[in-house]
């Protein structure tokens, strides 16, 4: 019998790649009274980035805020960090966040996209539908799903695909079908938020059984499922996305706060244990299909 191409996975069994860690540093909701090391300013952002860059980051996962702390999506901001970054990590892969989760308008959701020169991003987040979290909604329409891949593609910006249940998946290869989305394909699974697909091992596993061909997957837990997730994929011969977008603390019992380096150096040893060894920014670009640095 013929085997469908969406479900033979592009590496053997046998033999898994070396290990890509994206670290995830803001996000849009935590504060200072959230945690004491979560990055806010362009150069806490920029030290945080090369600190995970030290620990075994290859990619940085990147929002933007302004003066008072809250998210911000204009490119000015997005400039700073970025340019921080290549500064002080050539080689580090740089994902900056279009997210609707605050600015849903498409103009500010694709500011960050018409950067240039040194200060563009190698990749761009780009949700694949509507969610609910906890206290708010994130909605992405079919159009601004074309209109921010159309501006990714135009830029030669890779899109960070964000797959939050098994409906996005299909969004996935229906803009594959239709040209949209074309290669490479890197995709994170973002499993365990309140209002969205449960993260066990069941869940991811679906997930990655039907992922279009060719597609580089990482998995995220969020809250107290980070590291559950995180070692589920090391194990599957996936990724990992880690970081204090996602967790606030190491534990799951919220009593000892987390810091990125932190996150990604016991990401990295666990790796190590499991035997996975750690994929450099030059050897992730490769492997995602970016340019070199």
């Amino acid at each position: 019998m013929e085997t469908h191409p969406d479900l033979i996975r592009p590496y053997p069994l046998t033999r898994y790649p070396k290990l890509i860690i994206n670290a995830a540093l803001t996000g849009m909701v935590a504060t200072r009274k959230d945690s004491p090391h979560v990055p806010l300013t362009a150069d806490e952002i920029v030290a945080d980035a090369a600190r995970c860059r030290d620990a075994g980051a290859a990619i940085v996962h990147l929002h933007a805020r302004g003066k008072d702390g809250k998210p911000v999506c204009e490119k000015a901001y997005y400039r700073e960090i970025i340019e921080g970054v290549r500064d002080r990590c050539p080689d580090l892969i740089v994902c900056a966040s279009t997210s609707g989760r605050v600015h849903n308008a498409f103009a500010q959701r694709s500011d960050v996209l018409a950067l240039t020169g040194r200060a563009r991003p190698d990749m761009a987040s780009l949700t694949l539908g509507s969610l609910n979290f906890p206290k708010s909604a994130s909605v992405t329409d079919p159009d601004m799903i074309r209109q921010l891949a159309e501006s990714m593609k135009a830029a030669g910006i890779v899109p960070e695909l964000e797959v939050f249940d098994t409906s996005m998946l299909y969004t996935m290869k229906e803009m594959i079908r239709t040209g949209i989305l074309t290669p490479p394909f890197y995709c994170n699974l973002l499993l365990g938020s309140l209002f969205s697909t449960p993260a066990t091992l069941f869940n991811l596993a679906c997930l990655v059984k039907d992922m279009p061909y060719e597609t580089l997957w990482a998995a995220a837990g969020i809250g107290i499922f980070q590291l559950k997730m995180n070692t589920a994929a090391i194990l599957m011969g996936g990724h990992v996305r880690v970081g204090l977008e996602d967790s606030l603390y190491y534990d799951a019992e919220k009593t000892e706060p987390a810091t990125n380096p932190g996150l990604v150096e016991r990401i990295a040893r666990l790796a190590e244990t499991l035997g996975r060894k750690i994929a450099t920014p030059a050897e992730a670009r490769q492997m995602i299909g970016l340019a070199p640095a």
